[in-house]
Formats: C-alpha cells, sequence, structure tokens
C-alpha cells in the first residue's frame, strides 16, 4: 500500500495556499493508494501568553478554529469526489503543549469523532525567559530562544527527545494521535549552526526510552521527507541512526511527506523507501 501520511492544505497560514485537491490529484497521479489529510490544529488562545519569539512563529503556526467547520467540509467533499481512486483518511497534526493537556484532551473528544488518523508533534520547546519558542520557525528565534538557553547541541537534543517522552506519556483521551510527528525536528538548522550530526551515549539513551515507549504504546512514527529539503538540514525526519533503532523494535514507519504545496506531494518517497531498506 503506497500511503501518503501526512499532509497539509490552503487551510495552512505557513503553506503555500495550493488547494488540496490539486495535491490528492498528483497524488493518484503518483500511485498513492492511500492519503491522510493532516492539518495543523488550533493552539489554545492562552499559549500566547508564554510564548516567545517572531509573532508569524505562533500567528501561523496553525489554523484557526473558524476554519474548522470549512475544513472538515472540504475534506469530506475530497472523499466523496475521490474515494474512488484513493483512500482519503481526514485527521490532524496535533501540538503537545505542556501545561493545556486538559484543551489538547478536551479538543480531541469534541473534533477526534471527525478524524481518521492524527500526528503528535512537538514544535514548540521550552527555552530564554523561561517561554517556549518555535523549534522550526526562524534562524534567529532558534538561535535566541533555544541554542542561547542551552548552547549545548547534545542536551539541546535531549531536551526535544525528552518533550517528546512527554507527549508519549500524556493520556489525551479516546482519540490521543497514534502517530509521533518529525521526531528529529530540532535537527531543522543542524548545518547553520554546526550541529551534532550523530549522538552521544547520553542522547542514545533517552532516544531508545522514547522509541520504546512508542513501541509499547503500539504507536507509529512519521518516516518524513521534509527535512531533505530544508535548507540546513539535509537529511529525514528521523534520521538514519534513529530510524534503524525504529526498525529493530518494528516500530511501523509511515511514509509523509509534509506536504505544504503541490510540487511536494510525493517528495523523496523512493529515496525513504531504499533508506528503510538499508536500515534493516
Amino acid at each position: 500500500m503506497k500511503k501518503e501520511g501526512h499532509s497539509h492544505t490552503e487551510f495552512c497560514p505557513h503553506g503555500s495556499g495550493d488547494d488540496v485537491e490539486k495535491m490528492i490529484q498528483k497524488a493518484i497521479r503518483l500511485g498513492f493508494q492511500e492519503y491522510c489529510i493532516t492539518e495543523h490544529a488550533p493552539l489554545p488562545d492562552a499559549f500566547a501568553s508564554i510564548y516567545a519569539g517572531e509573532e508569524t512563529g505562533l500567528t501561523e503556526a496553525s489554523m484557526a478554529m473558524a476554519d474548522l467547520p470549512a475544513y472538515f467540509k472540504k475534506c469530506q467533499q475530497m472523499r466523496a469526489i475521490y474515494g474512488n481512486q484513493i483512500k482519503i483518511n481526514i485527521g490532524f497534526e496535533i501540538d503537545f503543549l505542556p501545561g493545556y493537556e486538559d484543551w489538547l484532551r478536551d479538543f480531541l473528544a469534541e473534533y477526534g469523532p471527525q478524524t481518521d488518523e492524527n500526528i503528535l508533534s512537538v514544535h514548540f520547546m521550552r527555552g530564554t525567559e523561561d517561554r517556549f519558542w518555535c523549534v522550526d520557525d526562524t534562524l534567529g528565534d532558534f538561535e535566541k530562544g533555544l541554542l542561547t538557553h542551552q548552547p549545548d547541541g547534545q542536551k539541546l537534543y535531549q531536551q526535544y527527545f525528552s518533550a517528546l517522552i512527554q507527549a508519549v506519556d500524556t493520556d489525551l483521551g479516546p482519540y490521543t494521535p497514534q502517530r509521533i510527528g518529525h521526531i528529529t525536528l530540532i535537527k531543522k538548522f543542524q548545518d547553520y549552526f554546526h550541529l551534532p550530526l550523530t549522538y552521544t551515549p547520553e542522547t542514545m539513551t533517552v532516544i531508545q526510552t522514547l522509541l520504546k515507549k512508542i513501541n509499547n504504546q503500539h504507536r507509529q512514527l512519521d518516516y518524513n521527507a521534509a527535512g531533505l529539503y530544508k535548507e540546513y538540514c539535509n537529511e529525514t525526519y528521523p534520521d538514519f541512526d534513529i530510524l534503524t533503532a525504529a526498525k529493530k523494535l518494528d516500530i511501523p514507519l509511515i511514509y509523509g511527506s509534509d506536504a505544504h504545496s503541490l510540487k511536494e506531494v510525493g517528495h523523496g518517497y523512493h529515496t525513504l523507501m531504499v533508506q528503510q531498506r538499508f536500515a534493516n
């Protein structure tokens, strides 16, 4: 089954604005048999009080609550039109935000029944001024908010993987997302800041703890191609070391282009499939 497990739509403020219908049409042309629409879920309004960094890192991070009816309507229309050509799953990419677990649980309880597959990701991490900064927005915010707070690359990685452990350990109710998103997103700017390309034994211990929890909970990993095409990352999320460790635990790896535009649908699919075979 050729599956696209992570994609976005015109409802994403930081995307291209390309119509999800055209993206689905391209997926069909490329031979995909299953397509997951996983738009960034809204963030709680109160999160703004503990967020730092560029305003766009917050205001353009996710779709608006007011867009939810139109989002679901569009997704259902796509299923009605193309459902006989490709299996379409509807869902969200959910941000795990420490301190807002109740909000997330309530959101999923309300909207989860309308979804098929959801992804749980960490895009924000606590840093300078004891506030939250966006991990993948700008070079300036990454440096000021995260590297200034924790200049040791290995310890920065450990902090990010620990945040993912907290996310995995949190019960978000019956609609808790079963797929964990781009678990090495913290390496998006690795080439610019000369961050470590490999992991120390201490960091690998944290990673192994995370992977064992994912495995024990019968969850999946987002096998995400987007990092290959980021100017300062140039590798998949997860990288080869973590991919190999995940394969040893038989954790399901679900390909995702993380497409925010038409041109990104199917990005790197063959490369990722070959890399996965080498990781065996």
